[in-house]
């Protein structure tokens, strides 16, 4: 993927209309004349972790007084937003300050800033709507988007739209985008493909791999988890939301993007 990048260390590209008359088409036009790609091919697949960052990881390695801040947005519902057991929310457990932790350890000279705009109860129209005004005005480096939990009350049509919308529009930007799967929650039947938790999951595995962007596939973490022994209520603060530990397994898969 070759984009240019400006005097001020910005990646090119324009941002895409939140209504344009034809989305999909526009947004072609529209990264064939910013020099943006992405994969739409007979066979898509998700980004590769071990390179799609690595323009990121490239400047988080340049070192004062050539550096400039890098910025990761975590944008969601109540997960990353660092809600536990409601109304208490403990940010310093949640996986956005977690990702900030490691990666001050991981690059000692980079200025980064992890921004949460993660609202809770909110779905992926809300985020949609609000992403321009509170995400893309922040000209992120990265994108964490983080909804499924909460899309299981529009449906799968809906949030793929939603997505789709948030996806465009970051990627036009020059923006790096991570889509999470959800993590658990203890009311569904994660060994039924049918449960709307798993669909969802899916749902957002395809559009990671449509769009070739990056997945951070949080719900196979915790089946792993489970898989090797722990007990799900081990990972959870109440019953739609992890516990630290729960948001570690997050923090650890999304960290393996950063090379």
């Amino acid at each position: 993927m070759s984009r240019n990048r400006n005097v001020n260390g910005r990646w090119s590209g324009a941002a895409v209309s939140t209504k344009p008359p034809n989305r999909s088409f526009a947004l072609l036009i529209l990264l064939a004349m910013t020099g943006v790609s992405f994969a739409l091919d007979e066979s898509p697949a998700p980004a590769d972790p071990s390179n799609y960052l690595s323009e990121v990881s490239k400047l988080c390695e340049v070192q004062w007084p050539n550096n400039r801040m890098i910025r990761i947005v975590c944008h969601g519902h109540s997960v990353p937003a660092g809600y536990f057991k409601t109304p208490e929310v403990r940010s310093l457990d949640s996986y956005p300050h977690l990702i900030r932790e490691a990666l001050a350890k991981h690059c000692p000279h980079a200025v980064i800033n992890v921004i949460v705009t993660a609202i809770g109860g909110e779905n992926s129209e809300g985020g949609a709507k609000r992403f321009d005004t509170d995400v893309l005005v922040l000209k992120p480096d990265v994108v964490l988007i983080d909804y499924s939990l909460n899309d299981r009350g529009i449906g799968l049509e809906r949030a793929r739209a939603a997505w789709s919308s948030m996806i465009e529009r970051a990627v036009a930007t020059g923006a790096r985008v991570i889509c999470l799967t959800p993590t658990p929650d203890l009311g569904a039947k994660l060994s039924d493909p049918a449960d709307p938790l798993n669909q969802q999951a899916e749902q957002v595995r395809q559009l990671a791999a449509q769009y070739h962007v990056g997945l951070v596939d949080s719900l196979h973490a915790f089946n792993a988890a489970l898989a090797a022994g722990t007990e799900l209520p081990a990972l959870m603060s109440q019953v739609n939301h992890p516990n630290r530990a729960g948001h570690e397994l997050v923090a650890r898969a999304v960290m393996e993007w950063f090379r």
